[in-house]
Protein backbone atom coordinates (compact mmCIF):
# COMPACT_ATOMS: atom_id res chain seq x y z
CA UNK A 1 0.00 0.00 0.00
CA UNK A 2 1.06 3.71 -1.13
CA UNK A 3 2.06 5.87 1.51
CA UNK A 4 0.85 9.09 1.72
CA UNK A 5 3.16 11.91 2.82
CA UNK A 6 2.40 16.05 3.14
CA UNK A 7 4.67 16.42 0.04
CA UNK A 8 1.98 14.10 -1.73
CA UNK A 9 -1.04 15.67 -0.18
CA UNK A 10 0.50 19.15 -1.56
CA UNK A 11 1.03 17.74 -5.23
CA UNK A 12 -2.29 16.43 -5.45
CA UNK A 13 -4.09 19.96 -4.25
CA UNK A 14 -1.58 21.40 -7.23
CA UNK A 15 -1.99 18.93 -9.80
CA UNK A 16 -5.70 18.45 -9.02
CA UNK A 17 -6.23 21.71 -9.29
CA UNK A 18 -4.55 22.26 -12.69
CA UNK A 19 -6.72 19.45 -13.79
CA UNK A 20 -10.05 20.80 -12.57
CA UNK A 21 -9.42 24.07 -13.87
CA UNK A 22 -8.90 22.50 -17.40
CA UNK A 23 -12.07 20.46 -17.08
CA UNK A 24 -14.13 23.62 -16.19
CA UNK A 25 -12.43 24.82 -19.27
CA UNK A 26 -13.77 21.59 -21.44
CA UNK A 27 -17.20 22.14 -19.99
CA UNK A 28 -17.60 25.69 -21.06
CA UNK A 29 -16.66 24.97 -24.34
CA UNK A 30 -18.42 22.42 -25.05
CA UNK A 31 -21.68 24.35 -24.11
CA UNK A 32 -20.94 27.97 -24.97
CA UNK A 33 -19.11 27.07 -28.64
CA UNK A 34 -20.19 23.82 -29.31
CA UNK A 35 -24.05 24.41 -27.64
CA UNK A 36 -23.62 20.04 -26.79
CA UNK A 37 -26.25 18.79 -24.66
CA UNK A 38 -26.20 17.64 -21.00
CA UNK A 39 -26.38 14.20 -21.84
CA UNK A 40 -23.45 14.36 -24.68
CA UNK A 41 -21.12 16.01 -21.98
CA UNK A 42 -22.03 13.55 -18.35
CA UNK A 43 -22.61 10.30 -20.37
CA UNK A 44 -19.38 10.48 -23.22
CA UNK A 45 -17.16 13.46 -23.30
CA UNK A 46 -16.39 13.77 -18.97
CA UNK A 47 -16.93 9.60 -18.38
CA UNK A 48 -13.97 9.17 -21.69
CA UNK A 49 -11.89 11.74 -19.88
CA UNK A 50 -11.98 10.76 -16.40
CA UNK A 51 -11.28 7.01 -17.73
CA UNK A 52 -8.22 8.30 -19.26
CA UNK A 53 -7.32 10.47 -16.46
CA UNK A 54 -7.42 7.24 -14.05
CA UNK A 55 -5.77 4.84 -16.04
CA UNK A 56 -2.84 6.81 -16.71
CA UNK A 57 -2.74 8.18 -12.80
CA UNK A 58 -2.28 4.42 -12.01
CA UNK A 59 0.14 3.77 -14.14
CA UNK A 60 2.34 6.26 -13.58
CA UNK A 61 1.91 5.76 -9.27
CA UNK A 62 2.87 2.31 -10.35
CA UNK A 63 5.80 3.62 -11.83
CA UNK A 64 7.17 5.58 -9.33
CA UNK A 65 6.09 3.02 -6.33
CA UNK A 66 8.31 0.74 -8.45
CA UNK A 67 11.44 2.94 -9.18
CA UNK A 68 11.23 4.46 -5.32
CA UNK A 69 11.28 0.21 -3.86
CA UNK A 70 14.14 -0.56 -6.44
CA UNK A 71 16.68 2.56 -5.43
CA UNK A 72 15.31 2.97 -2.02
CA UNK A 73 14.33 6.15 -2.15
CA UNK A 74 11.55 8.70 -2.96
CA UNK A 75 10.73 8.98 -6.60
CA UNK A 76 8.09 11.94 -7.78
CA UNK A 77 5.38 10.31 -10.38
CA UNK A 78 5.06 11.93 -13.70
CA UNK A 79 2.41 14.51 -13.45
CA UNK A 80 -0.28 13.15 -15.55
CA UNK A 81 -3.53 15.45 -16.84
CA UNK A 82 -5.47 17.08 -19.94
CA UNK A 83 -3.44 19.11 -22.44
CA UNK A 84 -4.25 22.22 -22.32
CA UNK A 85 -3.39 23.55 -26.06
CA UNK A 86 -5.62 20.37 -28.09
CA UNK A 87 -8.55 21.56 -25.43
CA UNK A 88 -8.45 25.12 -27.67
CA UNK A 89 -7.38 23.45 -31.19
CA UNK A 90 -9.56 20.54 -31.54
CA UNK A 91 -12.46 22.77 -30.09
CA UNK A 92 -12.43 25.48 -32.87
CA UNK A 93 -10.31 23.64 -35.75
CA UNK A 94 -12.10 20.18 -35.51
CA UNK A 95 -15.09 20.15 -33.77
CA UNK A 96 -16.49 23.49 -34.58
CA UNK A 97 -15.93 22.99 -38.69
CA UNK A 98 -17.18 19.35 -38.11
CA UNK A 99 -20.19 20.53 -36.60
CA UNK A 100 -20.80 23.36 -38.99
CA UNK A 101 -20.10 21.55 -41.97
CA UNK A 102 -23.12 18.85 -41.26
CA UNK A 103 -25.01 22.11 -40.41
CA UNK A 104 -24.74 23.71 -43.80
CA UNK A 105 -25.38 20.14 -45.70
CA UNK A 106 -28.62 20.06 -43.94
CA UNK A 107 -27.95 17.91 -40.22
CA UNK A 108 -29.86 18.76 -37.84
CA UNK A 109 -28.22 19.97 -34.40
CA UNK A 110 -28.41 17.09 -32.68
CA UNK A 111 -27.04 15.21 -36.01
CA UNK A 112 -24.02 17.98 -36.00
CA UNK A 113 -23.49 17.88 -32.11
CA UNK A 114 -22.38 13.61 -33.28
CA UNK A 115 -20.79 14.20 -36.16
CA UNK A 116 -18.52 16.65 -34.18
CA UNK A 117 -18.32 14.27 -31.18
CA UNK A 118 -17.29 11.80 -33.15
CA UNK A 119 -14.16 13.90 -35.13
CA UNK A 120 -12.78 15.06 -31.77
CA UNK A 121 -13.10 11.69 -30.63
CA UNK A 122 -11.06 10.43 -34.09
CA UNK A 123 -8.58 13.53 -33.27
CA UNK A 124 -8.01 12.24 -30.43
CA UNK A 125 -7.59 8.27 -31.29
CA UNK A 126 -4.77 9.95 -33.83
CA UNK A 127 -2.76 11.81 -31.29
CA UNK A 128 -2.65 8.95 -29.28
CA UNK A 129 -1.47 6.64 -31.98
CA UNK A 130 1.07 9.18 -32.81
CA UNK A 131 2.12 9.49 -29.31
CA UNK A 132 2.37 5.26 -29.15
CA UNK A 133 3.97 4.85 -32.02
CA UNK A 134 6.72 7.66 -31.38
CA UNK A 135 7.13 6.50 -28.39
CA UNK A 136 9.57 4.04 -30.67
CA UNK A 137 11.60 6.93 -32.04
CA UNK A 138 11.28 9.37 -29.11
CA UNK A 139 14.72 8.33 -27.57
CA UNK A 140 16.80 8.37 -29.97
CA UNK A 141 15.62 12.29 -30.30
CA UNK A 142 16.06 12.77 -26.57
CA UNK A 143 19.30 11.19 -27.06
CA UNK A 144 20.30 13.74 -29.99
CA UNK A 145 18.41 16.29 -28.84
CA UNK A 146 20.17 19.09 -26.36
CA UNK A 147 18.94 19.14 -22.88
CA UNK A 148 18.99 23.22 -23.15
CA UNK A 149 16.57 23.15 -26.34
CA UNK A 150 14.32 20.52 -25.10
CA UNK A 151 14.14 22.52 -21.47
CA UNK A 152 13.88 25.63 -23.50
CA UNK A 153 10.66 25.48 -25.18
CA UNK A 154 9.24 23.87 -21.46
CA UNK A 155 10.18 26.75 -19.84
CA UNK A 156 8.49 28.86 -22.51
CA UNK A 157 5.16 27.23 -21.48
CA UNK A 158 6.04 27.86 -17.98
CA UNK A 159 6.75 31.51 -18.12
CA UNK A 160 4.63 32.74 -20.96
CA UNK A 161 1.64 30.73 -21.01
CA UNK A 162 1.51 29.39 -17.14
CA UNK A 163 3.08 32.20 -15.06
CA UNK A 164 2.70 35.03 -17.42
CA UNK A 165 -0.93 34.72 -18.29
CA UNK A 166 -2.20 33.22 -15.02
CA UNK A 167 -0.13 36.36 -12.85
CA UNK A 168 -1.84 39.02 -15.31
CA UNK A 169 -5.17 37.48 -13.69
CA UNK A 170 -4.35 37.64 -10.69
CA UNK A 171 -3.37 41.32 -10.91
CA UNK A 172 -6.75 41.64 -12.22
CA UNK A 173 -8.52 40.72 -8.94
CA UNK A 174 -6.08 41.96 -6.57
CA UNK A 175 -7.94 41.41 -3.44
CA UNK A 176 -7.67 37.91 -4.23
CA UNK A 177 -4.89 37.68 -6.33
CA UNK A 178 -1.87 39.15 -4.35
CA UNK A 179 -2.60 37.63 -1.12
CA UNK A 180 -2.81 33.95 -2.76
CA UNK A 181 0.68 34.22 -4.90
CA UNK A 182 2.46 36.39 -2.67
CA UNK A 183 0.87 33.15 0.24
CA UNK A 184 1.80 30.24 -2.14
CA UNK A 185 5.26 32.00 -2.80
CA UNK A 186 6.43 32.35 1.25
CA UNK A 187 4.55 28.64 1.65
CA UNK A 188 6.57 26.67 -1.29
CA UNK A 189 9.42 28.91 -1.70
CA UNK A 190 10.08 29.37 2.01
CA UNK A 191 9.82 26.06 2.64
CA UNK A 192 7.68 26.80 5.79
CA UNK A 193 6.14 24.52 8.03
CA UNK A 194 2.40 24.80 8.86
CA UNK A 195 0.54 24.04 11.80
CA UNK A 196 -1.62 20.59 11.95
CA UNK A 197 0.75 19.65 8.55
CA UNK A 198 -1.78 21.33 6.72
CA UNK A 199 -1.44 21.41 3.14
CA UNK A 200 0.13 24.54 1.42
CA UNK A 201 -2.33 24.38 -2.16
CA UNK A 202 -5.13 23.36 0.37
CA UNK A 203 -4.59 26.39 3.06
CA UNK A 204 -4.29 28.52 -0.30
CA UNK A 205 -7.31 27.39 -2.02
CA UNK A 206 -9.56 27.81 1.06
CA UNK A 207 -8.15 31.12 1.73
CA UNK A 208 -8.55 32.58 -1.64
CA UNK A 209 -11.86 31.09 -2.02
CA UNK A 210 -13.02 32.96 1.40
CA UNK A 211 -11.60 36.38 0.04
CA UNK A 212 -13.63 35.59 -3.63
CA UNK A 213 -16.93 35.52 -1.27
CA UNK A 214 -16.38 38.32 1.33
CA UNK A 215 -15.37 40.63 -1.23
CA UNK A 216 -18.48 39.25 -3.22
CA UNK A 217 -20.69 39.94 -0.50
CA UNK A 218 -19.09 43.46 0.13
CA UNK A 219 -20.09 44.16 -3.14
CA UNK A 220 -16.06 44.96 -4.52
CA UNK A 221 -15.21 42.91 -7.69
CA UNK A 222 -15.19 39.60 -7.30
CA UNK A 223 -14.95 36.30 -9.92
CA UNK A 224 -18.05 34.67 -8.04
CA UNK A 225 -20.14 37.66 -10.09
CA UNK A 226 -18.51 35.69 -13.45
CA UNK A 227 -19.50 31.53 -11.53
CA UNK A 228 -22.80 30.76 -14.32
CA UNK A 229 -25.17 28.15 -12.87
CA UNK A 230 -24.36 25.22 -13.76
CA UNK A 231 -26.91 22.57 -15.70
CA UNK A 232 -24.89 19.45 -15.42
CA UNK A 233 -26.72 17.09 -13.03
CA UNK A 234 -25.70 14.98 -10.23
CA UNK A 235 -25.62 11.10 -10.94
CA UNK A 236 -23.44 8.02 -11.61
CA UNK A 237 -22.33 7.97 -15.42
CA UNK A 238 -20.50 4.97 -16.13
CA UNK A 239 -17.56 4.90 -18.57
CA UNK A 240 -19.04 3.36 -21.90
CA UNK A 241 -17.19 2.36 -25.38
CA UNK A 242 -19.04 4.90 -26.80
CA UNK A 243 -15.89 5.82 -28.94
CA UNK A 244 -16.09 2.87 -31.02
CA UNK A 245 -19.36 4.26 -32.66
CA UNK A 246 -16.55 7.38 -34.06
CA UNK A 247 -14.94 4.62 -35.89
CA UNK A 248 -17.70 4.35 -38.55
CA UNK A 249 -16.24 7.57 -39.92
CA UNK A 250 -12.61 6.85 -39.67
CA UNK A 251 -12.55 8.59 -43.11
CA UNK A 252 -12.82 12.08 -40.93
CA UNK A 253 -9.34 11.50 -39.68
CA UNK A 254 -7.46 12.08 -42.64
CA UNK A 255 -9.99 15.45 -43.44
CA UNK A 256 -8.31 17.04 -40.28
CA UNK A 257 -4.82 15.41 -40.84
CA UNK A 258 -3.16 18.26 -40.80
CA UNK A 259 -4.31 19.44 -37.21
CA UNK A 260 -4.61 15.74 -35.53
CA UNK A 261 -0.81 15.22 -36.99
CA UNK A 262 1.00 18.12 -35.75
CA UNK A 263 -0.86 17.93 -32.41
CA UNK A 264 -0.56 14.68 -31.65
CA UNK A 265 3.54 15.24 -32.85
CA UNK A 266 3.76 18.53 -30.41
CA UNK A 267 2.25 16.22 -27.54
CA UNK A 268 4.97 14.09 -28.12
CA UNK A 269 7.86 16.24 -28.01
CA UNK A 270 6.11 17.93 -25.20
CA UNK A 271 6.07 14.47 -23.09
CA UNK A 272 9.83 14.01 -24.07
CA UNK A 273 10.53 17.46 -22.94
CA UNK A 274 8.61 16.95 -19.66
CA UNK A 275 10.65 13.55 -19.38
CA UNK A 276 14.07 15.46 -19.69
CA UNK A 277 12.48 17.73 -17.39
CA UNK A 278 11.92 14.72 -14.77
CA UNK A 279 15.27 13.78 -15.42
CA UNK A 280 16.49 16.78 -14.99
CA UNK A 281 15.38 16.81 -11.20
CA UNK A 282 16.93 13.41 -10.61
CA UNK A 283 13.73 11.16 -11.51
CA UNK A 284 15.28 9.10 -14.69
CA UNK A 285 12.50 7.26 -16.33
CA UNK A 286 12.57 4.61 -19.00
CA UNK A 287 11.34 6.74 -22.12
CA UNK A 288 9.77 4.32 -24.07
CA UNK A 289 7.25 2.65 -21.44
CA UNK A 290 6.57 6.24 -20.56
CA UNK A 291 5.71 7.48 -23.72
CA UNK A 292 3.29 4.32 -25.16
CA UNK A 293 1.39 4.62 -21.82
CA UNK A 294 1.07 8.13 -22.50
CA UNK A 295 -0.36 7.61 -25.93
CA UNK A 296 -2.41 4.30 -24.67
CA UNK A 297 -3.96 6.90 -22.41
CA UNK A 298 -5.30 9.12 -25.37
CA UNK A 299 -6.58 6.19 -27.10
CA UNK A 300 -8.51 4.42 -23.98
CA UNK A 301 -10.21 8.38 -23.54
CA UNK A 302 -11.09 8.62 -26.98
CA UNK A 303 -12.30 4.83 -27.24
CA UNK A 304 -14.47 5.74 -24.36
CA UNK A 305 -15.63 9.13 -25.71
CA UNK A 306 -13.45 11.61 -24.45
CA UNK A 307 -12.59 14.19 -28.03
CA UNK A 308 -10.05 15.52 -26.02
CA UNK A 309 -6.34 13.61 -25.61
CA UNK A 310 -4.46 13.02 -21.78
CA UNK A 311 -0.38 13.52 -21.83
CA UNK A 312 2.22 14.06 -19.15
CA UNK A 313 2.17 17.33 -17.56
CA UNK A 314 4.93 19.17 -17.31
CA UNK A 315 5.77 20.80 -13.85
CA UNK A 316 7.66 17.25 -12.25
CA UNK A 317 10.52 19.80 -10.66
CA UNK A 318 7.92 21.52 -8.41
CA UNK A 319 6.00 18.37 -6.90
CA UNK A 320 9.27 16.90 -6.60
CA UNK A 321 10.32 20.06 -4.35
CA UNK A 322 7.54 19.39 -2.83
CA UNK A 323 8.46 16.38 -1.69
CA UNK A 324 5.38 14.57 -3.56
CA UNK A 325 5.74 10.58 -4.09
CA UNK A 326 3.81 8.42 -6.28
CA UNK A 327 0.44 8.39 -3.91
CA UNK A 328 0.03 12.40 -5.24
CA UNK A 329 -0.54 10.69 -9.06
CA UNK A 330 -2.77 7.84 -7.22
CA UNK A 331 -5.36 10.50 -5.60
CA UNK A 332 -5.50 12.83 -8.49
CA UNK A 333 -6.71 9.31 -10.59
CA UNK A 334 -9.19 8.92 -8.68
CA UNK A 335 -10.04 12.29 -7.74
CA UNK A 336 -10.88 13.67 -11.27
CA UNK A 337 -12.46 9.77 -12.35
CA UNK A 338 -15.20 10.72 -9.11
CA UNK A 339 -15.66 14.16 -10.28
CA UNK A 340 -16.08 13.11 -14.27
CA UNK A 341 -18.18 9.69 -13.69
CA UNK A 342 -20.62 12.09 -10.86
CA UNK A 343 -21.45 15.49 -12.27
CA UNK A 344 -19.87 17.05 -9.30
CA UNK A 345 -17.51 19.48 -11.53
CA UNK A 346 -21.12 21.39 -12.26
CA UNK A 347 -21.12 22.10 -8.61
CA UNK A 348 -17.62 22.83 -7.40
CA UNK A 349 -17.76 25.32 -10.19
CA UNK A 350 -20.43 27.46 -9.07
CA UNK A 351 -18.16 27.39 -5.75
CA UNK A 352 -14.63 27.80 -6.48
CA UNK A 353 -13.30 30.29 -8.96
CA UNK A 354 -10.13 29.67 -11.07
CA UNK A 355 -8.58 32.52 -9.76
CA UNK A 356 -8.92 31.27 -5.42
CA UNK A 357 -6.10 28.41 -6.90
CA UNK A 358 -4.29 29.47 -9.83
CA UNK A 359 -1.56 30.73 -7.91
CA UNK A 360 -0.31 26.89 -7.10
CA UNK A 361 -0.01 27.25 -11.38
CA UNK A 362 2.16 30.33 -11.35
CA UNK A 363 4.59 28.50 -9.02
CA UNK A 364 4.57 25.50 -11.33
CA UNK A 365 5.36 27.98 -14.09
CA UNK A 366 8.11 29.98 -12.14
CA UNK A 367 9.77 26.18 -11.04
CA UNK A 368 9.98 25.30 -14.34
CA UNK A 369 11.12 28.23 -15.83
CA UNK A 370 14.01 27.90 -13.56
CA UNK A 371 15.32 24.81 -14.29
CA UNK A 372 15.80 25.67 -17.84
CA UNK A 373 18.87 27.72 -16.54
CA UNK A 374 19.82 25.63 -13.60
CA UNK A 375 19.79 22.19 -15.14
CA UNK A 376 22.37 23.11 -18.45
CA UNK A 377 25.87 24.37 -18.82
CA UNK A 378 26.41 27.68 -17.52
CA UNK A 379 27.45 28.43 -21.44
CA UNK A 380 24.08 26.94 -22.74
CA UNK A 381 22.18 29.98 -21.08
CA UNK A 382 22.02 32.18 -24.57
CA UNK A 383 20.85 29.03 -26.22
CA UNK A 384 17.94 28.47 -23.27
CA UNK A 385 16.92 32.33 -23.89
CA UNK A 386 17.02 31.86 -27.86
CA UNK A 387 14.54 29.20 -27.18
CA UNK A 388 12.33 30.64 -24.93
CA UNK A 389 11.51 33.78 -27.95
CA UNK A 390 9.29 31.37 -30.11
CA UNK A 391 7.58 30.62 -27.10
CA UNK A 392 7.42 34.55 -26.36
CA UNK A 393 5.89 34.86 -30.09
CA UNK A 394 3.48 32.34 -29.46
CA UNK A 395 2.27 33.89 -26.41
CA UNK A 396 2.14 37.22 -27.97
CA UNK A 397 0.04 36.11 -30.73
CA UNK A 398 -2.33 34.93 -28.40
CA UNK A 399 -2.74 38.29 -26.70
CA UNK A 400 -3.11 39.93 -30.09
CA UNK A 401 -5.96 37.22 -30.51
CA UNK A 402 -7.23 38.01 -27.40
CA UNK A 403 -7.35 42.08 -28.16
CA UNK A 404 -8.97 41.29 -31.39
CA UNK A 405 -11.27 39.38 -30.75
CA UNK A 406 -12.61 41.48 -28.17
CA UNK A 407 -12.61 44.16 -31.07
CA UNK A 408 -15.08 41.64 -33.01
CA UNK A 409 -12.49 40.67 -35.33
CA UNK A 410 -13.14 37.57 -36.84
CA UNK A 411 -16.69 38.69 -37.07
CA UNK A 412 -18.79 38.83 -40.54
CA UNK A 413 -19.19 42.56 -39.76
CA UNK A 414 -15.06 42.10 -39.33
CA UNK A 415 -13.27 39.50 -40.80
CA UNK A 416 -9.21 38.78 -40.45
CA UNK A 417 -7.06 39.75 -43.38
CA UNK A 418 -3.85 40.46 -44.83
CA UNK A 419 -4.32 43.97 -44.83
CA UNK A 420 -4.70 43.37 -40.93
CA UNK A 421 -1.51 41.87 -40.32
CA UNK A 422 -0.15 44.79 -42.28
CA UNK A 423 -1.24 47.50 -40.66
CA UNK A 424 -0.13 45.97 -37.25
CA UNK A 425 3.56 45.56 -38.62
CA UNK A 426 3.67 49.51 -40.34
CA UNK A 427 1.35 51.15 -37.95
CA UNK A 428 1.43 49.12 -34.52
CA UNK A 429 5.33 48.28 -35.34
CA UNK A 430 4.25 44.71 -34.38
CA UNK A 431 6.03 42.60 -36.82
CA UNK A 432 2.64 40.33 -36.87
CA UNK A 433 4.06 38.59 -39.87
CA UNK A 434 6.62 37.29 -37.61
CA UNK A 435 4.24 36.64 -34.63
CA UNK A 436 2.32 34.64 -36.48
CA UNK A 437 5.30 33.05 -38.17
CA UNK A 438 6.48 31.68 -34.82
CA UNK A 439 3.18 30.75 -33.18
CA UNK A 440 3.33 28.01 -36.30
CA UNK A 441 4.96 24.58 -34.64
CA UNK A 442 6.33 27.39 -32.02
CA UNK A 443 7.82 24.27 -30.09
CA UNK A 444 9.76 23.09 -32.93
CA UNK A 445 11.23 26.39 -33.52
CA UNK A 446 11.74 26.53 -30.02
CA UNK A 447 13.77 23.16 -29.84
CA UNK A 448 15.58 24.04 -33.49
CA UNK A 449 17.01 27.36 -32.29
CA UNK A 450 18.08 26.69 -28.98
CA UNK A 451 19.55 23.42 -30.84
CA UNK A 452 21.58 25.64 -33.32
CA UNK A 453 22.93 27.88 -30.23
CA UNK A 454 24.21 24.90 -28.60
CA UNK A 455 25.98 23.57 -31.77
CA UNK A 456 27.27 27.35 -31.97
CA UNK A 457 28.92 27.56 -28.62
CA UNK A 458 30.11 23.68 -28.57
CA UNK A 459 31.58 24.45 -31.85
CA UNK A 460 29.81 21.37 -33.79
CA UNK A 461 29.70 22.71 -37.27
CA UNK A 462 28.23 20.04 -38.78
CA UNK A 463 25.50 19.55 -36.01
CA UNK A 464 24.88 23.67 -36.57
CA UNK A 465 23.94 22.69 -40.28
CA UNK A 466 21.82 19.29 -39.47
CA UNK A 467 19.59 21.36 -37.10
CA UNK A 468 19.68 24.46 -39.42
CA UNK A 469 18.34 22.06 -42.24
CA UNK A 470 15.87 19.95 -40.09
CA UNK A 471 14.05 23.65 -39.49
CA UNK A 472 14.26 24.57 -43.33
CA UNK A 473 12.48 20.77 -43.85
CA UNK A 474 9.79 21.26 -41.13
CA UNK A 475 9.22 24.55 -42.96
CA UNK A 476 9.06 22.76 -46.01
CA UNK A 477 6.04 20.53 -44.86
CA UNK A 478 4.36 23.13 -43.00
CA UNK A 479 4.86 21.95 -39.90
CA UNK A 480 6.47 25.33 -39.23
CA UNK A 481 5.57 29.05 -39.56
CA UNK A 482 3.19 28.59 -42.31
CA UNK A 483 -0.08 30.14 -41.10
CA UNK A 484 -3.12 31.09 -42.78
CA UNK A 485 -5.51 34.12 -42.23
CA UNK A 486 -8.98 33.44 -42.48
CA UNK A 487 -12.03 35.19 -41.80
CA UNK A 488 -12.23 33.99 -38.36
CA UNK A 489 -8.59 33.55 -37.62
CA UNK A 490 -4.86 33.49 -38.13
CA UNK A 491 -4.49 30.11 -37.88
CA UNK A 492 -1.89 27.15 -39.29
CA UNK A 493 -2.04 26.26 -42.90
CA UNK A 494 -1.24 23.48 -45.14
CA UNK A 495 2.16 23.29 -47.35
CA UNK A 496 5.46 24.57 -47.81
CA UNK A 497 5.97 28.07 -46.12
CA UNK A 498 8.41 29.05 -49.10
CA UNK A 499 9.77 32.34 -47.60
CA UNK A 500 11.37 30.45 -44.17
CA UNK A 501 12.77 27.79 -46.40
CA UNK A 502 14.22 29.88 -48.59
CA UNK A 503 15.96 31.68 -45.17
CA UNK A 504 16.92 28.28 -43.50
CA UNK A 505 18.71 27.81 -47.17
CA UNK A 506 19.95 31.05 -47.06
CA UNK A 507 21.64 30.73 -43.74
CA UNK A 508 23.09 27.17 -44.45
CA UNK A 509 25.02 28.58 -47.64
CA UNK A 510 26.09 31.45 -46.23
CA UNK A 511 27.39 29.81 -43.11
CA UNK A 512 29.09 27.80 -45.41
CA UNK A 513 30.79 30.13 -47.46
CA UNK A 514 32.02 32.32 -44.54
CA UNK A 515 33.70 29.37 -42.78
CA UNK A 516 35.23 27.99 -45.86
CA UNK A 517 36.27 31.13 -47.44
CA UNK A 518 36.75 33.64 -44.45
CA UNK A 519 37.32 31.75 -41.11
CA UNK A 520 40.71 30.73 -40.18
CA UNK A 521 39.90 28.99 -36.86
CA UNK A 522 38.20 29.82 -33.40
CA UNK A 523 39.56 32.58 -31.29
CA UNK A 524 41.58 29.57 -28.92
CA UNK A 525 43.12 28.39 -32.04
CA UNK A 526 40.87 24.90 -31.51
CA UNK A 527 39.54 23.51 -34.93
CA UNK A 528 35.65 23.09 -35.15
CA UNK A 529 34.06 20.19 -33.12
CA UNK A 530 37.31 19.12 -31.33
CA UNK A 531 37.18 21.05 -28.08
CA UNK A 532 35.71 20.29 -25.21
CA UNK A 533 34.75 23.65 -23.64
CA UNK A 534 31.53 23.47 -22.57
CA UNK A 535 30.95 19.86 -23.90
CA UNK A 536 29.47 18.64 -20.20
CA UNK A 537 26.22 17.91 -19.54
CA UNK A 538 24.52 18.21 -16.21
Amino acid sequence: MLKITKGDWDGFFGLALNNFVNLLLIISLSQSVLGFSEEMIVYRVLPGMGFGLLFGNLFYAWQANNKAKKEGRIYTALPYGINIMPIFFYTFYILLPAQQIALSAGASKEEADTIAWMAGVLACLGSGLIELVGAWIAPTLRKITPRAALLSALAAVGLFFIGADYTFRAYAYPAIGLPTLFLTMYLLYGAVRVRWNLSGGLLVLIVGTAIAWITYALGMPSPVAHLAPSTLSMGFYLPLPYGLQALVEIQQMLAFAAIILPMGLINLLGSLQALESATAAGDDYETKSSLAVNGLGSILAGLFGSPYPTTIYIGHPGWKSLGAGPSYSLMNGILMAILCFTGTLGFLAQVIPIEAGMAILIWIGFTIGSQAFQAVPRAHAPAVIAGLIPGLGAFTALIVKRVLGSLDYGSESQPYTEGLLETLTLKGTLFAKGVFALEQGWLYASVILAAVMVAIIERKFSAMLLWLGAGGLLAMVGIVHHYKVLDTDITTGVGPAWPWVLGYGLTIGIILLVRYALVTGTVEGESDGDSNASKSET
